[in-house]
């Protein structure tokens, strides 16, 4: 009987112990989601990212436009009197000064008749002096003595006009500049219509270029323009406006401007492509951003900021761009920090753990060229 109770006792004791149990771990499970949510201080971990920092910097507004190298002056150079190539006197890419002879055409023919008119103008002029002599003695009457006044003038007048054509006989050139070109060979026979040689300056030079009519407000005489020519990589030369053409071209609808640049060393040659870059605005104090840190989202531009160390999206407004660098006008300030890296992940409020990218250098790089 004593035995029977004490086996009682025990099982009594082992129930009362397996129902502790059960509810000490269905009281676990009930608060273990509570628990585990407290030990991982929010659920999410931070993200990584890289972060650069918007600086100010000087940024210039510009209109861009493409163009190409043309002389000031430009010519086919082209006999005054017609007959044969007798002498050519220039080599071609020479550089000749103004009145410089380039051709002689022959003037044999052209001599006989100056010696001619010579000796007609000799006798005009000693008969007007016969007449005048007996005009004194009452032999003459004022009639005779016009008639050879006028045969007079009318011999030199001759005589002129042959002279001028046997000068011409000699082609020179017009102004000073770079002879291209030779379209005849010796003994060619030319007329007026004949082109002989091109003729060009080379100092100063003009770069030419189109803009779109709506930047016809901001283009204005000596105003500089600076302009690359592909010709000569790395290299930068630097015009003054001299010319805005008034009218419109079409269809188009562009502006042609021209600017003149010193050239001393011909180093612009004539229909050499050219990009310019014509500076209409500079701000001193922009904020300037690296270029991928921009990203369009539904039609707009966002950028990623890190503020308080969470992800915080802002729209913002674009500027002047270089190379790899973007101007932000409106939503991020100086010294903000903008993610380069790992945007794609990112949601408004997120934490991140940012990472710092360095492009000072970068950035003054970009603003200096």
């Amino acid at each position: 009987m004593l035995r029977i109770l004490r086996l009682g006792v025990a099982l009594a004791a082992c129930t009362l112990a397996a129902c502790g149990k059960g509810e000490a771990d269905a009281a676990a499970a009930k608060d273990g989601p509570r628990a585990a949510g407290a030990g991982g201080a929010g659920g999410m971990p931070p993200m990584a990212v890289e972060v650069a920092v918007a600086q100010r910097d000087t940024v210039v507004d510009a209109i861009d436009a493409t163009g190409q190298i043309e002389a000031v002056q430009a010519i086919e150079l082209r006999p005054e009197v017609e007959g044969r190539i007798e002498r050519i006197l220039v080599e071609e890419g020479r550089i000749v000064g103004r009145g410089t002879p380039l051709f002689k055409i022959d003037d044999a023919e052209l001599r006989a008749q100056v010696d001619r008119a010579e000796a007609e103008r000799d006798l005009a002029r000693q008969a007007l002096t016969r007449t005048k002599g007996l005009l004194e003695q009452k032999a003459s009457t004022a009639s005779e003595l016009e008639r050879a006044e006028a045969t007079a003038r009318s011999t030199q007048a001759q005589l002129d006009l042959l002279e001028l054509r046997l000068a011409r006989t000699t082609v020179r050139a017009p102004f000073a500049g770079v002879v291209g070109r030779r379209l005849v060979s010796l003994g060619d026979y030319v007329t007026t219509s004949t082109r002989l040689i091109t003729l060009q300056t080379f100092d100063p030079q003009r770069a030419v270029f189109q803009i779109p009519e709506r930047f016809a407000d901001q283009l204005a005489l000596r105003q500089k323009v600076a302009f690359r020519v592909a010709a000569l990589p790395g290299r930068e030369f630097v015009g003054v406006v001299d010319f805005v053409d008034p009218v419109v071209q079409l269809p188009g609808r562009t502006l042609t401007a021209k600017a003149r640049v010193a050239n001393p060393r011909r180093e612009l040659q004539s229909g050499m492509f050219i990009e310019a870059r014509l500076a209409t605005a500079t701000r001193p104090d922009a904020v300037v951003i690296p270029e991928d840190a921009v990203l369009s989202l539904q039609g707009s531009r966002v950028v990623w900021a890190v503020k308080d160390g969470k992800a915080d999206r802002r729209d913002v407004e674009l500027g002047v761009r270089t190379p790899g660098f973007v101007e932000v006008k409106k939503g991020v300030q100086a010294g903000e920090q903008v993610v380069v890296g790992g945007a794609e992940r990112l949601q408004p409020g997120a934490p991140v753990s940012p990472t710092v990218v360095n492009r000072g250098k970068a950035v003054a790089d970009s603003a200096k060229s």
